[in-house]
């Protein structure tokens, strides 16, 4: 068993240690990311800590090494992206030992084996995408299959352009960890945190698809967006998210969001709110302020976060949504 530290509330799929051993660590790694063996180069003990967070298919973890280790796995079975955040480390990939720092990121995918040496004090972010979820969302974006493994690039810089601010994405999302309320932890926002990080990697690297997936893009024609958008009006409390709308209208979520652009004057996520937003304002003025709470329209209505809903609300209604409850005749 892992001893976490110890934490108020520890939200699911999270965990959190502190300078624990090869074998303890050994475990946390097995369970949240690939089978490894870890070790010290001069055969003493490591002293690893971390902190985890798993999002559906999407694992961002946080690892410190106060001591030097090796890392290695004969090969991992999803995508998986390492990132420096201290110090420095050397990988081995094609038969070349490089070496690595905060401005580099290392890719690597399903069947790749794994070699690496930490040097003491340093730092890394570890990113674990599941081989079907990232290859559904780069389909998702195209519109159409997509013969896999996606060739992602061994190393890409974290500098300059899109990469660097997936790089400073991926950080945001260890930041929140500390953060108990923290919205990453609200199934909504959690499933487009992880949508973006998906379609933003994508976006990032060079891979076969990415002049395709960066390339003009072909508005949906009105009949198909007419469709996503009935879907809405239907349902707005649904989860939809992007790739929901898309497969609905029958097309890319690239085509969709070009469509809507210029058949309904916005994003297909900025109209579902507004339809949410009106739905939530016909509630409250039909509602008995004794028999209902903004709480539970807000809810009804698929928002997930209060705060957000209010100030969301005031800002197209011009008032509170207690306000409105509140002039119910």
């Amino acid at each position: 068993m892992v001893d976490a530290l110890p934490r108020a509330t520890l939200a699911p799929g999270t965990v959190y240690f502190d300078s624990v051993d090869a074998d303890q660590a050994r475990d946390i790694l097995n369970r949240f990311y690939h089978p490894v063996s870890l070790g010290a180069p001069d055969g003493g003990d490591v002293a690893v800590g971390g902190e985890m967070i798993q999002l559906g298919p999407l694992t961002v973890g946080h690892l410190t090494y106060a001591r030097r280790a090796t890392l290695d796995a004969p090969e991992v079975d999803a995508y998986h992206v390492t990132v420096p955040t201290l110090g420095r480390m050397l990988a081995r990939q094609d038969g070349h030992e490089v070496s690595v720092t905060p401005d580099t990121a290392l890719a690597f995918r399903p069947g790749d084996p794994v070699h690496l040496r930490h040097d003491a004090n340093s730092a890394e972010l570890e990113v674990r995408i599941e081989r079907w979820a990232l290859e559904a969302e780069l389909a998702n974006l195209l519109g159409r299959p997509i013969e896999g493994p996606i060739d992602l690039p061994p190393s890409f810089d974290l500098t300059e352009g899109p990469a660097h601010s997936w790089g400073r994405l991926i950080r945001l999302l260890r930041d929140e960890l500390e953060h108990e309320s923290s919205l990453i932890y609200q199934p909504l926002i959690a499933e487009q945190l992880c949508s973006s990080v998906l379609s933003g990697l994508l976006l990032s690297v060079p891979h076969r698809y990415h002049d395709e997936l960066v390339g003009p893009v072909t508005a949906g024609p009105p009949r198909a967006i007419r469709r996503a958008v009935e879907a809405i009006n239907e349902e707005p409390e649904r989860a939809f998210n992007a790739a929901d709308l898309a497969g609905i209208a029958g097309m890319s979520v690239r085509s969709l969001q070009e469509g809507f652009r210029r058949h309904v004057g916005c994003a297909p996520m900025t109209y579902l709110q507004t339809v949410r937003l009106t739905r939530s304002r016909e509630t409250l003025r039909r509602g008995d302020p004794t028999r209902i709470t903004v709480a539970a329209v807000a809810h009804r209505w698929g928002f997930a976060h209060l705060g957000r809903f209010a100030s969301a609300y005031r800002k197209r209604f011009g008032e509170s949504p207690s306000e409105t409850l509140k002039s119910t005749p």
